[in-house]
């Protein structure tokens, strides 16, 4: 049985939908006090409300974009106001527009990496010093499994954005020890996010044969394993890559799925 985090304060960037709304559900039902943000304010009251109405801790929303370092210290603010400090940061926020290289732009690169990469740096430098305060100070970052362990066309700047991070993770992880703040990623495979729907029942069942267990992963999966990482149980854990992705990455080719 894991030591509770009722009561902790927690910020969650990108939180008003997809994975990020997953990661917020998980930490309020587990009674902690936590803070989305998010660009659009419909989205992020939205998500706010559902997630209040279920139980649990407080969800409150703020606006604004992670690629800009000044959003990032209000939001940090607004959390520490809010909730008497941060306890948690779960770095979120991503986007993945698909372009193929031959056609990338200098733009489409700078607006990946700004949100994905800068995003990720602005939102831990915003939140060291009361994660340092708080004396239980965790960082969760959500990278992916595209860019640090497979590929795909079309999200060559999303993959080495992801890879970027894990980079980044592992020199933070070792600056923010002595502060006593531990620094982890999760590793998402393919996940079943709002968007989905939209693309079909056949869509969805090509993506599913890809993966060992037969179905996709849901976003409390992904939100599960950021809250172990938030756990005092997970203490010494640091500097670390979970992937989440029901075997996905592990058959060699299409003939290994078919000899399951």
């Amino acid at each position: 049985m894991f030591t509770s985090i009722a009561g902790y304060s927690v910020l969650v960037t990108g939180g008003s939908k997809g994975i990020g709304k997953g990661i917020a559900r998980v930490f309020a039902l587990a009674g902690a006090n936590v803070v989305i943000t998010g660009r659009d304010e419909a989205s992020a009251k939205a998500a706010a409300d559902e997630i209040t109405a279920l139980g649990g801790g407080t969800v409150t929303y703020v606006l604004g974009d992670v690629s800009s370092k000044a959003d990032c210290d209000r939001m940090a603010a607004v959390a520490i106001e809010r909730n008497g400090g941060i306890d948690v940061l779960c770095a979120n926020a991503g986007i993945f527009p698909d372009s193929k290289l031959a056609v990338m732009t200098e733009a489409d690169m700078d607006k990946v990496f700004g949100t994905n990469v800068k995003g990720t740096m602005f939102s831990v430098q915003a939140c060291m010093p009361a994660l340092e305060k708080s004396g239980r100070g965790r960082v969760i970052l959500t990278s992916s499994i595209t860019g640090p362990v497979t590929g795909f066309p079309g999200w060559s700047h999303y993959g080495a954005s992801k890879a970027a991070q894990l980079g980044f993770m592992r020199t933070a992880a070792m600056e923010l020890a002595p502060k006593g703040i531990t620094v982890n990623a999760v590793l998402p495979g393919n996940i079943a996010t709002e968007g989905l729907a939209e693309m079909g029942p056949e869509y969805r069942a090509a993506m599913e044969a890809t993966v060992p267990l037969h179905r996709l992963g849901e976003v409390e999966d992904i939100g599960n394993a950021a809250l172990f990482f938030a756990t005092k149980e997970a203490a010494y854990v640091t500097g670390q890559a979970l992937i989440i992705d029901g075997g996905q990455i592990l058959p060699e080719s299409l003939s290994a799925l078919e000899a399951m």
